[in-house]
């Protein structure tokens, strides 16, 4: 598994108020379906409905201060390695890799103390050759 963050993904119970928070802070997001996509440096701050994002990550809602790390990687074997490389150390499979319904594929684990992550394929945010995540223009005009 690469030491990289792709992106880190925080479940909110208001989507709107937690965008108008992080604007005012000086940030500049694009939502899409109902996910909001910040550009953070070379990886992405993404916010999503906290009950959405528990149910994705297959757990519990863990209730405020839900979140989910993530790591995007370039294929679909690569997600099931990194996922079989995690449960060799301890890992907790949440949710097997499976395709996604943003045309991607991933999977689940929670690390020894419950941490989240999604190890993702997904082909619509490029990654550069050090791994760096770039949020694609969406064309929303959010």
């Amino acid at each position: 598994m690469e030491q990289r963050i792709s992106l880190v993904t925080l479940g909110v119970t208001d989507l709107p108020r937690a965008r108008r928070f992080y604007e005012r802070l000086g940030w500049r997001g694009q939502e899409v379906e109902e996910t909001v996509f910040f550009q953070a440096g070379g990886l992405a701050l993404v916010l999503w409905g906290r009950d959405k994002l528990a149910a994705d990550a297959g757990v519990p809602d863990t209730g405020p201060g839900a979140m989910t790390l993530a790591q995007n990687v370039r294929s679909r074997t690569e997600v099931d390695q990194t996922l079989a490389l995690a449960a060799e150390a301890g890992a907790r499979i949440t949710r097997p890799a499976a395709e996604t319904f943003y045309g991607g594929y991933a999977g689940c684990f929670t690390d020894p103390d419950g941490h989240v992550w999604e190890i993702a394929h997904n082909p619509g945010f490029p990654l550069a050759a050090d791994g760096t995540l770039t949020v694609p223009d969406f064309g929303a005009g959010s």
